[in-house]
């Protein structure tokens, strides 16, 4: 099974911005330790914090890729083009936020992709990317 975690804008930023909503672990060091956790998994990461490269990212590997867990960052509430890419590719993609984003500002209680996306995890902190591996190993079993 191959699946890619595509991390959009400030999320290169984690274990540095905001300790107390995201923590203190980079993601490259949380990467590598779901790496360890999934062994039998094909597991890819990407990060950026432009609109056009996370759309290119899922046209590239939409049509080849199990599944894709998509942390939008701050595009989840805003990017009528990112939810048009998820929509335009037959891999699977299931929407991650650390932070709980409807107990934040008012603005964030809207996501413009969860309707192309199969399900949402919100709230969970760094774990919620851990159970979307666990998803999608699940139900490619079913």
């Amino acid at each position: 099974m191959k699946i890619l975690i595509i991390n959009g804008p400030n999320l290169n930023l984690l274990g540095k911005r905001e300790p107390e909503i995201y923590g203190s672990v980079t993601f490259e060091a949380y990467f590598e330790s779901l790496k360890e956790k999934f062994p039998e998994i094909d597991l890819h990461y990407y990060q950026s914090n432009i609109e056009g490269n996370l759309i290119d990212k899922i046209h590239e590997v939409g049509f080849s890729f199990d599944a894709i867990l998509l942390n939008a960052g701050g595009y989840t509430h805003t990017s009528v083009a990112l939810s048009d890419a998820i929509a335009s590719v037959k891999t699977p993609v299931l929407e991650v936020h650390i932070s709980n984003i409807y107990k934040r500002e008012e603005f964030r209680h809207k996501s413009i992709i969860t309707k192309e996306c199969i399900g949402m995890i919100s709230g969970l902190g760094l774990i919620g990317y851990e159970l979307g591996i666990e998803y999608f190993i699940k139900t490619q079993k079913s």
